[in-house]
């Protein structure tokens, strides 16, 4: 325990807690006093030779490299893969004028809308958006409104959001925001089926997150999925509009439709700032009130033969809320021949077999996911855990064929490293786990098939590391009339 509170220390001073990970626990002296993660995975370089000048780190290294080797998982659902450490925080300058527009980026509005969101440093910028279908050729405009906020002593720039259209499908549009600056551009996404969407969680504003969104913008998509945990500005909010502009020449070409994370929160301090999600709500206005929906942390929205549901997972969710009731309504009022798929995205796993946040998305579970499997839920998208799992379909803590596919990827780039450890022996539930930076690719070819992949960061290039056919749950026979049992199953965390 000592000696962990030394290293604690020592990582203190040096200013690395962000790349290791460390969590000390001062009540447990023995080796949980270092938790979820191999101390010297992440450390540069640097970091390590300036440890070995210190007496306490020319004794420990060895001992810890040991430990290091003997801690990674080793089952035969987790691949062999030279993990790499986390990386630098990338800073995102904006090099226009006041008056230009940053941080640009879009999100669906209905069937044939699209809201353009951008910041400009200048308040009496319009909020107004000029568009049309060919370069510098602008035969429509549109206006909306305009906001901000303050966080302590931070004031924000002025934040635009513009809803424009009726918008063709498959069409690509160009636009100015403002009366200022560039032309940009995006294509709307096609009118049916197939679609193909980008799946990324925890993103962060890393380099491994520039890698990631390359990674993912090599290869064309039509709509973007984020599963909580954008920008980790955890109350600096100067790191919202870094990664605002980080973004912006992929967020402003598709469609990004996100749900919230715990480090959207921002309320650590509740008695001074007792509003929680001051910053991600002005930011990133998403189609709740479309949707039927009173907030912007839950909402729904159809797209292509799809129906996406974008859950809260750090909002009431009991039976008694808002957000279930609102979801029970949302899932008997889809039309299944109209609509054969099904997706659901949130941010704390329902099923997780890393040791990182056991457990954290349990009573939600409980809670809600009754009302998926009756529906018929096909997949279900989480983050939250930085590393990359597939389940088979579930429902209730078993393998169901009628169950939705429970896909952990938490791991867009993320500045806290990746989450190494697995419990072992591996659960038969889990098909395929990996602790690697990466991206997921979910395309909907028809009525009854699709296909996912995750294609794991490799630095350079993007390799498909996991991938598998599925059939949606609307064209099972088997699946036509799902009898629920009347209570759930009974459930520790131990025994997953």
């Amino acid at each position: 325990s000592s000696g962990a509170k030394s290293i604690y220390q020592k990582l203190s001073q040096w200013n690395l807690l962000d790349a290791t990970k460390i969590q000390y626990n001062t009540k447990r002296a023995n080796s949980k006093a270092i938790k979820n993660y191999p101390i010297l995975t992440y450390l540069p370089a640097s970091a390590i030779t300036t440890m070995k000048m210190e007496n306490l780190w020319s004794r420990m290294v060895p001992l810890l490299l040991l430990t290091t080797f003997f801690l990674l998982p080793s089952d035969a659902h987790v691949h062999d893969y030279v993990r790499q450490p986390p990386k630098r925080i990338v800073h995102t300058p904006h090099n226009g004028s006041e008056y230009d527009p940053q941080q640009v980026h879009i999100s669906l509005v209905g069937r044939d809308h699209m809201r353009v969101s951008w910041v400009t440093e200048d308040s009496s910028v319009k909020s107004m958006v000029q568009y049309g279908k060919e370069q510098g050729m602008y035969n429509a405009m549109a206006t909306g409104e305009h906001t901000s906020y303050q966080y302590f002593f931070y004031s924000s720039p002025t934040l635009h959001h513009v809803k424009i259209g009726p918008l063709e499908a498959s069409t690509t549009y160009y636009y100015r925001c403002g009366g200022h600056g560039p032309e940009f551009s995006f294509k709307t996404p096609p009118p049916a089926l197939p679609i193909e969407f980008a799946v990324v969680g925890d993103l962060g504003e890393t380099e491994w997150t520039k890698s990631t969104l390359t990674h993912v913008d090599s290869k064309d998509y039509d709509l973007f999925l984020l599963p909580g945990d954008l920008s980790y500005a955890d109350t600096q909010q100067s790191r919202w509009d870094s990664f605002g502009r980080l973004v912006q020449p992929y967020a402003s070409r598709r469609p990004w439709m996100v749900t919230e994370g715990n480090h959207e929160v921002e309320s650590f301090f509740p008695i001074l700032f007792p509003k929680a999600f001051t910053a991600y709500n002005a930011r990133w206005k998403m189609p709740h009130e479309e949707s039927g929906s009173t907030s912007n942390l839950y909402y729904s929205f159809e797209v292509a033969g799809s129906h996406i549901v974008m859950l809260g997972s750090y909002t009431d969710f009991d039976a008694d809320s808002d957000q279930y009731k609102w979801l029970q309504a949302d899932l008997e009022n889809v039309d299944r021949k109209k609509t054969p798929w099904i997706i659901v995205v949130l941010h704390a796993p329902w099923y997780n077999t890393n040791t990182a946040h056991q457990g954290e998305g349990e009573s939600m579970r409980k809670a809600m996911e009754r009302l998926l499997y009756k529906a018929r839920v096909d997949v279900v998208f989480a983050g939250h855990v930085h590393a990359y799992e597939r389940f088979t379909r579930i429902f209730d803590n078993k393998a169901d064929p009628c169950g939705p596919v429970y896909i952990t990827i938490g791991d867009g780039g993320n500045r806290e490293g990746l989450a190494l450890r697995y419990k072992n022996p591996a659960s038969a539930l889990t098909l395929y786990r990996e602790p690697s930076f990466g991206h997921g690719r979910l395309r909907l070819l028809d009525e009854t098939r699709a296909y996912w992949s995750w294609q794991r960061n490799n630095d350079t290039d993007s390799a498909v590391a996991d991938e598998v056919w599925l059939q949606s749950l609307s064209s099972s026979a088997a699946c036509s009339n799902i009898t629920l049992p009347k209570q759930p199953s009974t459930y520790k965390n131990d025994e997953f």
